[in-house]
C-alpha cells in the first residue's frame, strides 16, 4: 500500500507583476517523508513556501494539504500545517510555556488539550526543563528547539522548517538533525535550507528549483547516479608514475591519494578504464581497485543551477 500523501502540489505558479517566480511546479510529499528544498537565492524557495503556508497567492496551479485545497478550505488546510520561519515567531519578553500556551490558544486549544499539547510538544523539542525560562534568555539553538515546538504543538500532519540550523554550533545542529529526522516517522515535512550535508543527512528526497523550476526531484541516494562518472578511483600494488596516468587516453587529470592509489578525471562518455586495464597488466602495476566515483550531491548541485537563464 502507498504511503499517505499530505503534500500535492499540482502546476504551481506564481508572478511578481511581469516576472515569474516559480512556475509549472509539481511535487508531493508523503507522510513519513522528510523533502529536501534546495536552490540557489532567488530559485523561489521562499515563495513556494509562502504559497505552500498560505502567506501567499498562487498565480496558479492547486496545493493541497491532508487533502484540503488552500484556496478553497483555507482555515483546514492551515490548520494542517506547522510552520517555522527562517525567523523564528517568538516573543522574547515571555517565557516558553508562555509563549507555547499562547501559541496552543491560536490553534484553539484549551484547558487540558492546551497543557497536554504543551508537554508534548516540549518533550519531543527537549525543552521539559525549560518551561518557566525567558526565551530572550535562551541560546539561539534552543530558541530554534521553541520554534519547532509551536510548529508542532497542535500535531499537524505537514510540517515546514525554512532554514531551522542556521547560525547553530555543530552539536545544536546534531540535535536539530536528529530532532527533524524524529519528526520525519510520522509527518510529511519540507526542509528548505542551503546547506547540503543536512539534506543528505536527513532527508530521504531533494528538489531542487533553479529559476522558479524544479530541475531536479528524486531520492537523496540517487542523486549521484544522476550524471554519467567522470572520475576513476584506482590502486596498485607497484604503482607506476604520475605522468604514465596522465598520458592515457581521456585521462584529464590525475590526483594521487596516498598508499598507491589515484584519482583520475576524465571527459564524460571517454572513460580510461580499459585502457589503464591494458597498461597496468603491461607495465605489471599490479591493478588492484579500479572503480567510478559517481558525482555527489553537490556536485549535481552546481551543475544544475550554473547554467545559462533557462528558457
Amino acid at each position: 500500500m502507498s504511503a499517505e500523501l499530505l503534500v500535492q502540489v499540482e502546476g504551481l505558479r506564481r508572478d511578481y507583476g511581469a516576472r515569474c517566480a516559480i512556475r509549472d511546479l509539481d511535487f508531493s510529499v508523503a507522510r513519513g517523508e522528510v523533502l529536501g528544498l534546495l536552490g540557489p537565492n532567488g530559485a523561489g524557495k521562499s515563495t513556494t513556501l509562502q504559497v505552500l503556508s498560505g502567506c501567499l497567492a498562487a498565480t496558479a496551479g492547486r496545493v493541497t494539504l491532508a487533502g484540503h485545497d488552500i484556496v478553497h478550505a483555507p482555515r483546514r488546510a492551515k490548520s494542517a500545517l506547522g510552520y517555522l520561519p527562517e525567523q523564528p515567531p517568538l516573543h522574547r519578553a515571555l517565557t516558553v510555556d508562555e509563549y507555547l500556551d499562547f501559541c496552543a490558544r491560536l490553534h484553539g486549544l484549551r484547558g487540558a488539550r492546551l497543557r497536554a499539547a504543551r508537554e508534548r510538544a516540549k518533550a519531543r523539542c527537549g525543552l521539559v526543563a525549560d518551561g518557566r525560562r525567558l526565551i530572550a534568555q535562551l541560546s539561539k539553538g534552543y530558541q530554534q528547539r521553541v520554534g519547532i515546538a509551536q510548529a508542532i504543538l497542535h500535531d499537524p500532519p505537514v510540517v515546514i522548517l525554512d532554514e531551522p540550523t542556521v547560525g547553530l554550533d555543530p552539536n545544536q545542529i546534531r540535535e536539530i538533525r536528529a530532532l527533524v529526522h524524529d519528526l520525519g516517522r510520522e509527518h510529511a515535512v519540507i526542509l528548505s535550507t542551503h546547506i547540503l550535508p543536512e539534506v543528505e543527512a536527513v532527508c530521504d528526497r531533494v528538489l531542487i528549483l533553479y529559476q522558479g523550476r524544479a530541475v531536479y526531484s528524486d531520492r537523496v541516494a540517487e542523486a549521484g547516479r544522476q550524471g554519467a562518472a567522470t572520475e576513476l578511483v584506482c590502486a596498485f600494488r607497484a604503482p607506476p608514475e604520475e605522468e604514465r596516468l596522465a598520458a592515457l587516453d581521456g585521462v584529464e587529470q590525475v590526483e594521487a591519494l596516498g598508499a598507491g592509489r589515484f584519482l583520475l578525471r576524465h571527459a564524460p562518455g571517454a572513460g580510461p578504464a580499459e585502457t589503464l586495464v591494458a597498461a597496468a597488466v603491461a607495465g605489471g602495476w599490479g591493478l588492484l581497485e579500479l572503480s567510478p566515483r559517481r558525482p555527489t550531491l553537490e556536485q549535481l548541485f552546481v551543475e544544475l543551477t550554473c547554467r545559462e537563464e533557462l528558457a
